[in-house]
Order: C-alpha cells, then structure tokens, then sequence
C-alpha cells in the first residue's frame, strides 16, 4: 500500500459482474500513468498539490466493481483451499496418531512426527496455539491442538516425509503432490490477498475437485460425475433453490454439458417441449437403443404438429407454412423408429399434447442423483437462442427444501400434461 495507489489484479465481466477485462490493462480504462494491473485510490493522476485533501482515497464505480470481483473470486478459491486443508489433516491425523500418540502422548505426537527437519514450524504451531489460547481465539475445544494449527504446507510435508504410512491407502504420490503443487499457487495469492486470475482459479477447482477424490472426499457415486457439486454449490446452494447454473443460450449450455453427459447412464428420461431437438439432434437413435435396453424409462411429449399452436408458433417465429409442424413430424418419426427396434416397447412411450407450449424440459433421472434442462420460449426466438436453467433434482446434494425446488415443480408439470396427451401409435 502507497498513498498513490492499491495494487490489483485485473478480472473479467464473465465472473460475479465484474467490469471487462482490457487485454494487458485495466478494467473500465485506467487512466494514462496507472501501471497495468492497478486500482487507483485517486480515480486518476493529477499534479502535485492540485489535488484536494483526501481526495486520493476515493474510489470509482469501476474500482470497486474490480475489487468486488476479486473478492468474490478469491472467496470462491478460500472454500476450496479450506475443504482440502481439512481433508488432508483428517487424514494426517487418522494415519500418523496412532504410531506416535501411544509413545509422546498429547499433542508432542505431532512435534515427533514433524521430527528434526520440521522442528521450526511445529513449534511455531505450537507458539500461535498458545497465543489463540490466552487472547480466546479458540472457539471451538476441537481445534485445540497442535494439528488443526499446522498449514497446507506442512500438512504435506508430513504425508511426504513419512509416505510408507500413507502408501497402503493412497496408489498414486505423484498425483496428489501434482494436485498440492497446483493448489500452492493459489494458497499463496489467496493468503496474502493479492491477484487470482480466472485460469489460476479454474486450475485450483480442478486440482482440488481431483485431490478430494483421490483422499477419499469426493461423491463417490458414479452417477455424480454426471454434474458434480462444487464446493460453493454445496454453501449457497439453497439461496437460489435447485438452480446449478444459468446459459445464454443452448449452444453454451452444450459446451458445458454435453448431450452424452447429460443423458448417459439415466434411469429415467422425461422429456416435454415441441420438436424435443436437444435429444433427438444431439443423440443418436442406436444411442437411445441401448440406453432403453440397459433399463432407462422413457417418456416423450410432442407438440401435436397438427395443432393450431404449431401454425401460431410458424407465426411467432416468422417460419413459413409447415415448415415447424414438418419438423416436428420428423423428429416423432425418429424416436418411433427408435422404439420399434426395441424388445420392450412398452419402456419407451412417445405422447403428443394440443396445448400451447410454454417450455421445454428435460428430466433426466440416474441411480442417485437428477438434473433438469429447462428452457422457456419466448415469443421471437427459436429454442436453440432461448436462456437454459440446469436443475439438481433427487439424491444427493439437494437442498433441504427441494420440495419447494423447480425441478419439482417441472416434474408436476410434466405429468400433469402428460396425463392429458395422447399416445402414438
């Protein structure tokens, strides 16, 4: 910190609303003589002893929105630095108290194991314990203890140091130190509050997301890999229901999640909308085949192509005559073609309905957990321009008041047209 300015790193307008990021610059513009990365307390240079007094200490609009980005960014990285902090002195606990516990006793087992190479930092640890201790930072009885004082660092340090310990649980030590070096990085950014930048942050969610599974933390359901729950997902999920994540538009949506991943290994697919296009353009028929013969349930609602909303939908979408009702009779021809080479068509139903369509949804439902695509239509663009909500439904991750989540509410939707469709022969 100077009185000319606070050093920042620059961010992006695609993360928490923050100002675009200006190739090799600064957000929002930063004025001539501000060194690229920086935040000017001043708003802009001025000369000496024009300014007014106090006047460097404000801020602009576009200053603190950079900030707040920062903020929300190296939040989202302290989450995931702190699950693996966790983790990784459970398991130093778990695997290395009981061969020294029983010889030092009480906490000199970790002034033991750490031995003479980490003779310094533990009892540094040592040393902040007491501090806490007598100014009442302790808070909670189980954190007093020598290892809850220990930092990432050291924690590995530890594993590393005594590894025929930890061998018979862990098959790969390179792959964990990999996923800690990865994660040293943005541990030294987030501690000392300086710049993260988008591809630092991504790096460090993949290397911790690989780290939990690989110390045993992870979902640990084969069904989970489909959508995986991040750790912020899992602290303010239930502020926006069932909602995982929000796309633009289709073609984002299928950047993120694939047709395969979103309806591979389902047990049970809902599907309601006009034309159904992100199923029956995006998975093939022998695809739909083998999912429905190795269990999944399929159901299937069109738009009636001979309905009077097909021709008001033409209208909307500025489509000639029988174009859409074309379209559609095409994609039921598909899935019907799909159902006749099936063993057991009754596992495979294809409905249509006469009434205006109001969205499109697809209710995909695996061994443990489900998801939901769903998109609105909106009057002048076509499904593939439309915005798309991802839903967690069933399982685990949902939050504790799913009954009042949209991916319940799409469910009752669904069978309440279902139950007035009519079946195609």
């Amino acid at each position: 910190m100077s009185s000319g300015g606070l050093e920042l790193p620059p961010g992006d307008s695609s993360h928490e609303g923050g100002p675009a990021d200006a190739p090799g610059g600064v957000p929002g513009g930063a004025p001539a003589g501000v060194a690229a990365g920086a935040v000017s307390l001043a708003g802009g240079p001025a000369a000496a002893g024009s300014v007014r007094a106090g006047a460097e200490l404000d801020w602009s609009t576009d200053a603190w929105s950079e900030v707040r980005t920062r903020a929300q960014r190296a939040g989202r990285a302290y989450i995931w630095l702190n699950l693996i902090e966790q983790r990784l002195r459970s398991v130093v606990g778990a695997v290395l108290r009981p061969i020294y516990e029983p010889v030092h006793g009480g906490d000199d087992w970790v002034v033991a194991a750490a031995g003479p190479a980490g003779q310094e930092w533990v009892q540094r640890a040592v040393a902040v314990r007491e501090v806490s201790r007598r100014k009442g930072y302790l808070l909670d009885s189980a954190d007093d203890n020598v290892l809850s004082f220990l930092t990432l660092p050291q924690l590995r340090e530890l594993m590393v140091q005594h590894w025929p310990c930890f061998e018979p649980y862990f098959d790969d030590r390179r792959e964990i130190e990999l996923a800690l070096d990865e994660l040293e990085v943005t541990r030294n950014v987030v501690s000392r509050n300086r710049a993260l930048s988008r591809p630092v942050l991504e790096q460090a969610e993949r290397a911790s997301a690989r780290l939990l599974e690989v110390l045993g933390g992870g979902a640990g359901s084969p069904s989970a890999d489909r959508l995986p729950i991040d750790a912020v997902e899992d602290l303010v999920g239930d502020r926006y229901a069932d909602v995982v994540s929000v796309h633009p538009d289709r073609v984002r949506l299928q950047r993120q999640l694939p047709a395969e991943d979103l309806f591979g290994g389902a047990r049970r697919l809902d599907a309601i909308g006009i034309g159904l296009n992100l199923l029956v353009q995006n998975f093939s028929g022998r695809r739909l085949v083998r999912l429905t013969e190795a269990g999944c349930r399929v159901r299937l609602l069109f738009l009636n192509p001979a309905s009077s909303a097909v021709k008001r939908r033409e209208r909307e979408l500025g489509l000639r005559k029988g174009e859409l009702s074309r379209s559609v009779e095409m994609n039921i021809l598909h899935v019907r073609r799909v159902r006749a080479g099936l063993r057991d068509p009754s596992r495979f139903e294809i409905h249509v309905f006469d009434e205006t369509p109001r969205f499109t949804a697809y209710l995909v439902e695996g061994q443990n957990s489900g998801i939901a695509v769903v998109q609105s239509y909106l009057r002048r663009a076509r499904g593939m321009e439309s915005p798309v909500l991802v839903l967690r439904g069933g399982g685990r991750g949902v939050p504790k008041d799913a009954d009042h989540g949209l991916f319940t509410t799409y469910r009752e939707e669904f069978e309440s047209m279902w139950e007035d469709s009519r079946p195609v022969s």
